[in-house]
């Protein structure tokens, strides 16, 4: 579920929306404070770094060839952590080799702000329950259940994969929609 939800933000940054990038910009940055602040560094300099980090984000998924291959939140934390060790070393805070220093701000991804998981679920569960059926089934047998489309296609009675494979994405529009509209409200 979380890479899928993560498909739909580079979707929207793709679409140049600059409201989701907002979204995404507040969604992580308590993490990155966090990881600068528990590691010799101040607000600002977390403020900084994280700038640098998510518009490096939003110009590398511009690009044709991107393709995500680990969560957002795991590449942000990723490149934040790269660029603050960096940072650590020009100021001379910290001796030794990037290489070296790997667990020095070791990421634990299941302890980066498990709140912010639970909240971003629970807003694609309930923007799936407001999809309505047949959507929320479809949806949920393609992402979820692992289905193919010849499945979907026999399940549901459309005549051909090429159906349900349009069918599936007028779902998928709509589900961006419903989740989208809900975030904007908070």
């Amino acid at each position: 579920m979380a890479y899928y939800f993560d498909e739909l933000i580079v979707s929207e940054i793709r679409k140049k929306n600059e409201g989701v990038l907002r979204e995404l910009y507040k969604t992580h940055y308590a993490m990155i404070v966090n990881l600068v602040c528990t590691n010799s560094g101040t607000e600002q300099e977390a403020k900084d770094i994280y700038q640098e980090a998510v518009l490096a984000f939003y110009e590398r998924v511009q690009q044709a060839d991107f393709i995500l291959t680990c969560k957002i939140k795991t590449y942000l934390y990723a490149v934040c952590r790269r660029l603050w060790l960096k940072r650590l070393q020009a100021k001379k805070r910290f001796q030794g080799s990037l290489e070296e220093t790997e667990s020095f701000l070791g990421a634990d991804e299941e302890a980066l702000n498990a709140e912010e998981k639970e909240k971003q679920f629970a807003d694609m569960k309930t923007a799936l329950e407001g999809l309505g059926e047949p959507c929320r089934s479809i949806i949920e047998d393609f992402y979820i259940h692992d289905l193919s489309m010849e499945t979907i296609r026999e399940k549901f009675g459309y005549t051909n994969a090429d159906n349900a494979k349009n069918q599936k994405y007028k779902c998928l529009q709509r589900l961006k929609k419903l989740f989208f509209d809900a975030h904007k409200d908070h």
